[in-house]
Order: structure tokens, then C-alpha cells, then sequence
């Protein structure tokens, strides 16, 4: 112990000497929580509109000021001519056409019908899926309203019908900032986890001090040991810190217990920061170093259903996950800041990271070689 606690001591002075890695402990949270948790969003706003209203009936203009009326959509610009909405739309101007017909009145009083053309910009099929649902609700809506005042009704409605009331568990108003800052919480983690601790090793074999730490009676195990547990303590306080910096900002409830969720943190970093040392032993440089993490970093990352489901992934990404220690670590975070989850709601999680974590310290140790 009394080993061990010199390397620590020689790791923080280290580390808080080191004008580069300050700032990645300190600012980096402040800036990831304040700006990534309001830019990574799928919600919709602000979509564009470009109307082609070739009718210029009372029914056309009432049917596009539903559309005004949207919190969700504006009017972009509108026009007679089909080939200048196409040319905007093709130079990313407006988000979907709306093309009314001339005859849209006329056939909406004869036939009963009329027909609407909507060109939907699908290169993001997901803002296309979200554009069309909106769409089709809002003329819905519009479409029932005109029966209602056709027929003479005062509310088209069956005499007896079932009321629907929608709640949603653990995100009431289904605010995206709540959703997305326990996952960006998960990348802090990650990156101060995997980056720095990487990057130290490595900077002592630039630097030739590693040659000086191999002659000295050192155990493999407290050279690793001294090497992760300063990056966990400082991860932890940054996990702490952006915790912090959600609730005071987004005001994201804390339903769980901190406690479960800092443990399960250290756990997790124990397998991330293992991984770090690992490839700060197989590399030689810190540029290496930068290029191996950002690799796996950008795979854990995007797999670990930070962003898109991972249920939505086919079935050999969801097997990959299982050696995934961020896809673990994001459900964590989500199930006990939002949901309020215990242990043993969280048991199989535990096993995993467990497992992960012994293994990727293990392979750390082992791959160390210590020469005198």
C-alpha cells in the first residue's frame, strides 16, 4: 500500500503539472453538457415549408393555415410556378413541397375527395418519417373539420366514444435534453476514461521516465493500478460535475440513488480505463494512442445506443453489444437517473461489466512489459 500510494501521489502531481490535460478535465464537461445536449437532438422544429398553391381557393388558403398555425412548420416561400419550389427544395432551402392542385376545391365540392402532392426531402429518413406523420395529422385534422362543416354537424363524433389519455413514464413531457444527457454523461465518462489514461502511459515512454519507473522494484499490478486510479477519481468528479451542470441547466430529475450510480460508474471504468492502458501498452506514441481509442471510441460510441436504438440494429450488431461496455453503462445511467432503478434491476448489467472489466484490467497487466 505504502507503494501504491507513492505512485499515486507521483501520478496527480503529474497530471495537474500537464497543461493539456487540464483543460480536458475541467472545460470539457462544461462544454460537451452545454452544448452537444441541446445540439444532438431529434426533435422537430423549424421545418420549411414551400407552397405551391395553384388553386388560390378559400379552402386552400384555410388548409395552409393549419400548417402556419404549427408550431412545428413555416411557410418558407410560396408559388404558382412547380419548377421554382423543385428549385429550391433541390438547393436545401425547404425541408418538403406542398402542392395544391387547381381543380382542389372544385373536386374536394364534387367528388368528395381532393388530392394533395407533398415532396418530402428524405435524405434524413428519419426527419422525412417525422415530416409525413406531422403532415398527415395536420390534414387529418383539417379533413375532419370540413366534414363536420359540410354535414352541418357541430361535432363529427360517434354519440358514444373511448377518451384517450396519453401518459408518459419517466419523460411526462418527452423533453430530448433529458434523454440525451445521461448518454452524453456516458462519452464524458468514456473519453476521460480512455483518452487520458492512454495518453499518460504513453507520454512517460516519449518522454524516456518509463525506463526510470521499469528499474525500480514496482509490481506490474500497482504500475497499473497507480496509472487507472487517478483517471477513475478524476472521471467520477467530472461524472459528478456534469451531473451538476444537468440538473441545474435542464433541470433533469435524479430519481435514482447516487450511490448505485457512482458505483456502477467505477465499475465501468475500471473495464474503460483497462482498455485505455491496454492500447497505451501495444502503442508507442500518443498519436497512435489518439487514432486506436478514436476508433473504438467511435465504435462503442455509436453501437451503444447513445443515439438510435439499439433494438433497431440488426442481430449481429446486438451480439457485438454484449462486449460493448458503453451500450452497459448508457442503460445505466438512463435507468437509474430517469427511472429510479435498483441493484437488482441492474443485476445483469453488474455481471457484464464485471466480466468486461477483469478482463480488459487483466489483458492491461498482463501486456505491461516491465524490463529492468
Amino acid at each position: 500500500m505504502r507503494t501504491l500510494r507513492y505512485i499515486l501521489q507521483k501520478e496527480f502531481i503529474q497530471i495537474f503539472r500537464n497543461k493539456t490535460m487540464l483543460p480536458m478535465i475541467f472545460v470539457l464537461p462544461i462544454v460537451q453538457m452545454l452544448i452537444l445536449v441541446f445540439a444532438a437532438t431529434y426533435d422537430l422544429k423549424n421545418v420549411d415549408i414551400y407552397v405551391v398553391n395553384q388553386d388560390q381557393s378559400e379552402t386552400s388558403r384555410e388548409m395552409i393555415s393549419k400548417f402556419e398555425a404549427s408550431p412545428f412548420f413555416r411557410i418558407y416561400d410560396a408559388s404558382f410556378d412547380i419548377d421554382d419550389a423543385e428549385s429550391s427544395f433541390k438547393k436545401e432551402k425547404a425541408d418538403f413541397v406542398m402542392v395544391i392542385p387547381q381543380d382542389f376545391e372544385r373536386s374536394l365540392v364534387r367528388d368528395d375527395e381532393a388530392k394533395v402532392e407533398l415532396l418530402i426531402n428524405a435524405i434524413d429518413g428519419n426527419k422525412a418519417s417525422l415530416i409525413y406523420s406531422y403532415t398527415r395529422g395536420i390534414l387529418s385534422g383539417f379533413n375532419k373539420e370540413i366534414i363536420a362543416e359540410w354535414k352541418s354537424l357541430p361535432e363529427f363524433n360517434p354519440p358514444m366514444q373511448v377518451e384517450v389519455k396519453d401518459t408518459y413514464w419517466f419523460n411526462p413531457e418527452l423533453d430530448y435534453k433529458w434523454y440525451m444527457a445521461p448518454g452524453i454523461l456516458s462519452i464524458l465518462v468514456t473519453i476521460i476514461g480512455m483518452f487520458l489514461s492512454g495518453m499518460n502511459l504513453v507520454r512517460e515512454k516519449e518522454i524516456g521516465t518509463i525506463e526510470q519507473l521499469n528499474v525500480t522494484p514496482i509490481k506490474k499490478y500497482q504500475f497499473i493500478l497507480g496509472k487507472l486510479l487517478p483517471f477513475l477519481v478524476i472521471a467520477l468528479f467530472d461524472l459528478g460535475f456534469g451531473l451538476i451542470i444537468a440538473r441545474l441547466v435542464f433541470d433533469l430529475p435524479i430519481v435514482g440513488s447516487l450511490v448505485i450510480l457512482f458505483g456502477f460508474a467505477a465499475l465501468y471504468l475500471v473495464g474503460v480505463l483497462g482498455l485505455g492502458l491496454f492500447i497505451s501498452t501495444v502503442t508507442e506514441t500518443q498519436q497512435q494512442v489518439m487514432f486506436v481509442t478514436f476508433f473504438f471510441m467511435m465504435l462503442f460510441i455509436l453501437m451503444g445506443g447513445i443515439f438510435t436504438p439499439v433494438e433497431s440494429m440488426p442481430n449481429w450488431a446486438q451480439m457485438l453489444d454484449r462486449i460493448n461496455p458503453i451500450y452497459y453503462f448508457m442503460r445505466i445511467m438512463r435507468m437509474v437517473v430517469l427511472k429510479g432503478s435498483g441493484f437488482f434491476d441492474l443485476f445483469q448489467e453488474f455481471v457484464s461489466l464485471t466480466i468486461i472489466g477483469i478482463s480488459f484490467l487483466g489483458l492491461s497487466i498482463w501486456r505491461y512489459r516491465k524490463t529492468s
